[in-house]
């Protein structure tokens, strides 16, 4: 894990990466070309899969509180991924790792892989020291363990965020329509407050694949000062099969899927996953208790959700948007 490439082959490195993950992919895939692996394998590659370092750098520049990383993994794979430690305490103004996940797994409640508008997005926890030589501003995430819970999110490779919003062609483009009725839907629902440039892209091509990449102010989130134009539906069309598939969600099953999404114990000193379990406490969203540590959304975030879903229904009933 700890090889670094120089900077004299980097170059190199992420030309092959690019080639790489604008290879084609198999049907079987449900994806565009942005994935060069079907999203399961994806998420299981992210939380689970050993992998060795290849390149570090600042989202967008040295230092910056992200880092784009390339990842090798057991199986000779190669992935790149957006890495970012969380805050001490696990819960600070846009670095909440669990608003990140939650929005990446409410998704999944509606929309179909590949209608996905949020890439596979996991937490992880890795040793503070080893974290540290990467990155010198490291400081553990919890008093209990000597590790740093981390938000790793794939980063696509094939996108942009020019004319990723186009009014007009949602009203004449059927299949822009859904892609961005999809996103909109999603931002509505987790509701979204940063509207800041990067944080909504396009896929490169016909296709039309909308994304929202960067989900850390929601929910109960304080606003950005970059706007929230996304939080309310600014669509006038909306896609028949993602309005049938909201009808059939609960508040069950906004529970099952948002209420515990990680969970670690403590030991030797590091922090473990184990499978979630019962709800700790539904009014904390970073619940620590006897060596367990737990992460979800609280009862309320969650109520909040399901308010947002019945008046959208009501919106559509009432004749509000064209459904096609």
């Amino acid at each position: 894990m700890r090889d670094l490439i120089r900077n004299s082959t980097a170059v190199l490195l992420w030309t092959a990466l690019l080639a790489t993950a604008l290879a084609p992919t198999a049907p079987a895939a449900g994806q565009d070309v942005n994935f060069v692996l079907p999203i399961p394998d994806i998420e299981v590659h992210l939380r689970d899969m050993s992998f060795e370092v290849l390149e570090w750098r600042g989202s967008r520049m040295p230092g910056d509180r992200t880092q784009q990383v390339v990842l090798k993994y057991e199986d000779d794979s190669v992935l790149l991924v957006k890495w970012a430690n969380a805050a001490p305490g696990a819960s600070t103004f846009n670095n909440e790792p669990r608003y990140e996940v939650a929005a990446y797994e409410i998704q999944k409640l509606f929309l179909d892989y590949d209608e996905y508008v949020v890439p596979p997005t996991v937490m992880r926890a890795f040793s503070m020291d080893w974290v540290a030589e990467q990155l010198m501003d490291t400081r553990a995430t919890f008093r209990e363990a000597e590790s740093v819970l981390v938000a790793l999110q794939y980063w696509l490779s094939s996108v942009t965020q020019d004319g990723y919003w186009d009014p007009h062609r949602a009203r004449e483009d059927d299949v822009y329509a859904r892609h961005i009725g999809n996103m909109n839907v999603f931002t509505y629902l987790i509701h979204h407050g940063d509207s800041n440039v990067g944080n909504f892209l396009i896929s490169r091509g016909q296709n039309a694949r909308i994304f929202s990449v960067d989900n850390g102010v929601a929910f109960r989130s304080p606003d950005s000062d970059r706007g929230t134009f996304w939080r309310d539906i600014q669509v006038t069309r909306l896609p028949e099969r993602t309005i049938q598939r909201l009808r059939e969600v609960t508040r069950e099953d906004l529970a099952q899927a948002l209420a515990v999404l990680a969970e670690f114990k403590v030991e030797n000193g590091q922090l473990v996953a184990v499978p979630p379990g019962e709800n700790l406490s539904p009014d904390r969203g970073v619940r620590r208790r006897d060596g367990r540590i737990q992460l979800g959304l609280t009862a309320l975030e969650i109520r909040d959700i399901e308010r947002r879903r019945q008046a959208l229904l009501r919106a559509v009933d009432r004749g509000s948007f064209h459904i096609f």
